[in-house]
């Protein structure tokens, strides 16, 4: 799941999925009410999430040969822990503005190369770098006031498990499943 909304070119049939982990509340809340209050108008269809698989466009055929794969790819892994702390920006690159990892960056880069492989292998525009967006393609005044006060925003929480999200028509991202990590891989790791 992502933040762009360009819908990649592909099988007409095909269904926009995306792949996450979501951040729990209260802190989902709080950055979605930051996000819509420096006028992002697509911040209430996109929950609050670090993402793992960017909007991809599959067959509808494939989603249980997807669903098998994501899985197998819970399976090896374990629950971590991720700190949320300040902000950073992609600029000038993209206009974007992200709270940053300051914990699980090493597991959410191992957990995404899991789920971005097999069925759902695909190139990036961009090198993967595991953050939650706060604010997108706004106005440099919007994106310079979410840099500044989200600064100090600070979050820790527990992943154990990420989910499958659905792009509705309706142009909201909604969860379908969610791959919890199995109990072998917490003892063996």
């Amino acid at each position: 799941m992502g933040d762009s909304h360009h819908i990649p070119e592909g099988i007409p049939e095909g269904v926009l999925i995306g792949v996450s982990l979501a951040v729990p509340e209260p802190y989902a809340s709080l950055v979605q009410n930051a996000r819509t209050g420096y006028g992002d108008r697509r911040a209430a269809g996109i929950p609050t999430h670090i993402t793992l698989l960017p909007p991809t466009s599959v067959p509808t055929g494939a989603l249980d040969a997807i669903d098998g794969h994501l899985v197998r790819a819970a399976e090896q892994h374990r629950p971590f822990r991720v700190r949320l702390h300040g902000t950073e920006t992609f600029r000038p690159v993209s206009q974007v503005v992200y709270v940053r990892l300051d914990e699980g960056i090493a597991e959410c880069r191992a957990l995404e190369a899991s789920v971005r492989s097999g069925p759902l292998a695909r190139e990036l525009g961009f090198p993967y770098h595991p953050h939650v967006t706060v604010a997108h393609d706004l106005p440099p005044a919007e994106l310079d006031r979410a840099q500044a006060e989200l600064r100090g925003f600070d979050a820790e929480f527990t992943v154990d498990g990420f989910s499958l999200y659905r792009f509705g028509a309706d142009e909201v991202w909604r969860p379908v499943r969610t791959f919890a990590f199995t109990t072998a891989a917490r003892a063996t790791r």
